[in-house]
């Protein structure tokens, strides 16, 4: 039988608990009203451990503290909102899954065009630009610069508007720079200063814009779209809807090119492997879809709206 001393723990424990949790939620509200960011989609778990991850560099154990620190220190929800959004990535990560990309759904998408048809990519979560401009050598190297420049045109979109603008520099030291091949280093990368930085003539086909997944019309008739370790973030309920607008956005033979965690197991009614090991999917054309988000007018904003590389 419980004391009441017992019972009297228990309930201050719950309280402290729902105390805790409520102050947690005014933290993202406060990130929602600051940078126009909605986090209600994310996984709680692992916001938490982000947010828990930004408190201990300002010696702080408790989010209502953490809270009261904001307020008083305002240039704190920039620290914070970096903290929140994880912008890991790499050219070529996952080589063999670029390298399965490069030697066959490319080809696989060159073949359901004609000589001069125009191709569409949408890179979205593209963070520093690394995987943006990895996708750009893929189709370079098949089409070579000419068509590429003719032909290409790829959407580079992020939440991130600060990782965005480094994108968009297109700079990238040496360590960055290990992955990428030395032959496509020579090719499509020059050196000032000891940074590389990718060939502008090549970069004016890639067009860079700030987008929310989870609340922006999505880019439409889009080839292919890669979108690499960002759905993992999301709650189950947020990637079905974020799924549901990259299907809508995909021409009707449209691949997505996924991160090594990400499956779809449970979305096959979108979506049908093409290589899962690769994590290569291809649109399923379906015709009763409960959620159709419109994408009218979607690329003209971002060829007014977004910073183009041009």
């Amino acid at each position: 039988m419980i004391t009441e001393q017992e019972l009297k723990t228990i309930e201050g424990s719950e309280e402290k608990d729902k105390g805790n949790a409520n102050a947690f939620e005014a933290l993202l509200e406060q990130l929602k009203r600051s940078r126009s960011t909605d986090f209600t989609g994310y996984k709680r778990q692992s916001l938490m451990r982000r947010v828990t991850k930004r408190m201990q560099t300002v010696s702080i154990s408790s989010f209502s503290d953490y809270l009261d620190y904001l307020e008083v220190h305002p240039e704190e929800v920039t620290h914070l909102f970096n903290t929140v959004l994880i912008n890991v990535t790499s050219f070529f990560r996952d080589k063999d899954a670029w390298d399965h990309l490069a030697k066959v759904i490319v080809y696989e998408i060159l073949a359901t065009k004609r000589e001069r048809d125009n191709i569409k990519i949408w890179s979205a979560g593209c963070a520093s630009g690394e995987e943006v401009y990895t996708v750009a050598m893929v189709f370079l190297e098949a089409l070579g610069s000419d068509a590429f420049r003719d032909r290409v045109k790829i959407f580079a979109t992020d939440i991130d508007e600060g990782a965005l603008a480094q994108a968009l520099q297109a700079t990238y030291s040496v360590k960055d720079m290990e992955p990428v091949p030395i032959t496509l280093r020579d090719k499509y990368f020059t050196i000032s200063k000891g940074m590389y930085i990718f060939r502008p003539d090549l970069q004016r086909s890639i067009i860079f814009g700030r987008h929310d997944l989870v609340q922006d019309p999505p880019i439409s008739n889009v080839d292919l779209l890669v979108c690499r370790n960002t759905l993992m973030y999301f709650n189950s309920e947020t990637q079905s809807k974020v799924l549901a607008r990259f299907h809508f956005g995909l021409n009707d033979a449209g691949f997505v090119f996924l991160g090594r965690a990400e499956l779809l197991l449970t979305h096959a009614h979108l979506f049908t492997p093409v290589s899962l090991k690769h994590r290569v999917f291809k649109k399923l054309i379906k015709t009763d879809m409960r959620e159709k988000p419109t994408s009218s007018g979607t690329d003209r904003y971002y060829r007014k709206k977004c910073i183009d590389a041009g």
